[in-house]
Order: C-alpha cells, then structure tokens, then sequence
C-alpha cells in the first residue's frame, strides 16, 4: 500500500477538506466512511480527523450509525467575508477571463463565480451580481487554433510539448518546448518556453501556433526551476 501513503502525502490538507465537502454534497443519502476515506485516498483515521475539523468549523455533517456520514441538505459552507473591493476585483478579474480567453477558461471563470455566490451571504451575493466594473468586449483579439487547455495542461505538469509554428515572415517550423506560462495582452497570448531546437527561451504568439501534442516525457528540473532560470534570462531577478 506505499502509494497510497504518498497520495494521502501530497494532497494539502485544505484541498482534502474541500474535496471532502464535495464529496458529501454529491450523496443525498449517508455515504460509507470507508467509502469516504477510499475516494479521497486517505485513511480512515484521517477521515475521521477532517470530518471532525469540518464540524468544528460549522458544517452540519450526520453521523449515521451502520450507515455513514450525511451533510444536512441545504447546508452550505459558513459564509465567506469579502469587502466590496475584493468581491469588485473577483468579478473584474472573472469577467476579463470570460471576455479575453479561450472557451474552457471563460467556462472556468463562470463556474468560479458561481461556487463563490454559494457561499456567499445575502448581502453580499446581492452585490455580486451587480458589481458595476464591465469589461469592453475585445474585438481585436486574434484567434488562435491551438488547444489552449492542452499547452495549459503541459505548463500545469511541466511536460514537454511538440508545436507547429509560423513566424511573423511566414516560415512554418516544428519543434519541442518546454512551456513555463502564458501571457496575455490586449491583442495577443504569447506563450514562454524554452526551445530545445534553439537551445534558448522563445517566445510563440499563440494565434500562430498550430497543432500541439502533449508528450510523455516531463522536462527537467520542473516549472519553477525553468520559471527562475526565464526570470534570470528576462532580467526580472532583481540583481
């Protein structure tokens, strides 16, 4: 069971809770801990800890003798505070998502906003819905054909990625990256990565990339090693 030890490791402990929230709203009916404990990958013992610390905190979870653990229907996680800036940032920063990225993202952002107003009191999720900070509708944003969601997937797992690429001269070329992030402008994305061909930091203008392909292989050192290394190499180290 070693690999079960090293999933209940690395999955932070506030992640685990939420996820063990989620899980209870899935089940109208008690639902097993054993069962519980299973698909978050932990122990029963450390299920029993978080559905202790998950009470404590205000949630209304059952214990069911024989048949399990069952959040109260209707329950909703205590109330969180935000100050109306915070929320005016939330949905600027969400509807700019929605308006200036792909569709998955734009999809993202909305879902965001929606487990954010669940949870939200009155008050405040009232104010939500009407914060009064719009965002233009950009009509000079290049497309882009690439699958965004999959050059995301590779940074997020720092994984090589194989692309084809045109350059602003038109040459078409293809060749492996080591994709660190992402960044957006008013007209374009440009996608930072080092280039095994050129053995150097590119940058790619997403709206010239065409197929992307996802390669198995990781590349070394992971994401915040190369991020530092394009920091040094941007001069945005600070020496």
């Amino acid at each position: 069971m070693p690999g079960f030890f090293v999933l209940e490791d690395r999955m932070s402990r506030a992640e685990r809770l939420l996820q063990l929230m989620q899980e209870l709203r899935l089940h109208r009916y008690p639902v097993a801990g054993q069962m519980l404990a299973d698909r978050l990958g932990i122990s029963l013992r450390t299920l029993y800890r978080d559905i202790a610390s998950l009470q404590a905190q205000g949630a209304d979870i059952r214990s069911e003798p024989g048949l399990g653990y069952q959040l109260t229907p209707g329950h909703q996680l205590p109330p969180l505070m935000f100050s109306e800036e915070e929320i005016e940032a939330l949905m600027l920063g969400a509807r700019w998502v929605a308006n200036q990225s792909d569709p998955d993202l734009a999809s993202a952002a909305q879902h965001l906003t929606a487990k954010v107003e669940a949870v939200l009191p009155d008050k405040l999720r009232h104010y939500l819905a009407s914060v009064p900070l719009l965002v233009a509708p950009s009509r000079q944003l290049l497309p882009v054909q690439a699958d965004m969601a999959l050059v995301r997937q590779a940074i997020r797992r720092s994984r090589r990625l194989h692309i084809h690429y045109q350059d602003l001269k038109g040459l078409h070329s293809s060749r492996t990256v080591w994709p660190l992030a992402i960044a957006f402008f008013d007209q374009v994305r440009v996608l930072a990565a080092w280039c095994e061909e050129r053995s150097d930091f590119r940058h790619f203008r997403t709206d010239r990339l065409g197929q992307v392909e996802l390669l198995d292989s990781p590349y070394p050192g992971g994401r915040q090693v190369l991020m530092q290394r394009w920091r040094r190499h941007q001069g945005l180290d600070g020496s």
